[in-house]
């Protein structure tokens, strides 16, 4: 069962594919549920999803996953860096470029400024990169999330819309940092469960993620068809920004190739579900003076959620047939790298 599970989460690209498509042309099927009205212990759907990807990398980590960091301070340190430096610039620079209506930019600048997602890891183990340092990055960079997404969104996209940090503050408390706690908690008191449900973990993930996206295209899809243009040309900006950007931002800072490909995976690829939760809240979607603007919020998460599987997946082929020592060379064979 569990060599299903690591297939499944290999070919998380195809169902985000596949989960668009049917979303667009059977919308009924995923508009559900990020439907608002539609609650469970009176939380809703998307935000209680997002909360359980959140609890299964909670289950993954460790104490040796914390302290690993205090043993590579340097490349985590620079690989979070490059995270909030690079997206959230390229996403508020990308918005006005494109002179995007306020609802895509602040949605732009919203997935931008949101940390790395958790399927960089299955992308990174795909193209032979340092897996280790990419659980690190992913870790730390959601941790610091919890304070940065705020500050950032509320800096960049309040040229566009007053943004109400505190809320948004709150919102990553209860859907990010207490479920990741909870995660770790019962990792460290119940390791016998959790061997038994951490192999699971990344299916659910990729439900749940695909869930989401599809959802939001399914109910915004007459908005994404009237600013389709535009959008798509900056959200694949966004993205292929953060892959190259991210690579060679490594590589400048002294990172070797295998480490600098993993930097580039955790940059360009966005945890899009938190972005389009984040956007779909009611707080956040009151800002807006204009109601048609604040259902635009959502999309560029959902669009960005498919683009970065993409790119990212076309990133894995190529870089996986030419792996690369840790020292920085080439190697010769999948063997030395």
């Amino acid at each position: 069962m569990n060599r299903f599970a690591e297939m499944f989460t290999r070919w998380f690209a195809l169902w985000t594919v596949v989960g668009c498509v049917w979303a667009w042309w059977v919308p009924a099927h995923f508009v559900w549920f990020v439907n608002p009205e539609n609650k469970l212990f009176g939380v809703s759907l998307i935000s209680l999803g997002l909360g359980l990807i959140m609890f299964g990398m909670g289950v993954t980590l460790g104490v040796d996953d914390f302290t690993a960091v205090l043993r590579t301070p340097r490349a985590v340190a620079l690989g979070v860096l490059a995270q909030f430096l690079i997206m959230p610039l390229l996403g508020v620079g990308l918005a006005r470029a494109f002179a995007l209506p306020p609802g895509l930019a602040v949605g732009l600048i919203l997935v931008a400024c949101c940390p790395g997602g958790t399927a960089s890891n299955v992308v990174t183990y795909l193209a032979r990169g340092n897996l280790a340092l990419s659980v690190l990055l992913t870790m730390v960079s959601t941790i610091v999330a919890i304070g940065l997404t705020p500050l950032l969104t509320g800096w960049l996209a309040g040229a566009f819309v007053e943004i109400d940090r505190w809320n948004l503050f709150l919102n990553m408390l209860g859907v990010v940092l207490v479920p990741v706690v909870a995660g770790v908690a019962l990792n460290r008191w119940l390791p016998g469960l959790v061997r038994g449900i951490a192999p699971w973990s990344p299916v659910l993930s990729v439900v749940i993620v695909v869930l989401i996206v599809a959802g939001i295209i399914a109910a915004k899809k007459d908005l994404i068809r009237e600013n389709a243009g535009l959008l798509m040309l900056a959200v694949a900006g966004l993205h292929a920004g953060g892959f190259l950007m991210g690579y060679w931002f490594a590589r400048w800072t002294g990172q070797p190739v295998r480490d600098a490909r993993t930097v580039s995976i955790e940059v360009g690829m966005q945890n899009s579900g938190l972005g389009s939760a984040l956007a779909s809240t009611p707080k956040f979607q009151a800002q807006f003076p204009d109601l048609a603007q604040a259902a635009l919020a959502p999309v560029p998460s959902a669009i960005s959620a498919l683009c970065h599987c993409l790119f990212a997946s076309f990133l894995a082929v190529i870089w996986r047939s030419r792996p690369a020592g840790g020292d920085g060379r080439i190697a010769d064979s999948p063997e030395e790298a």
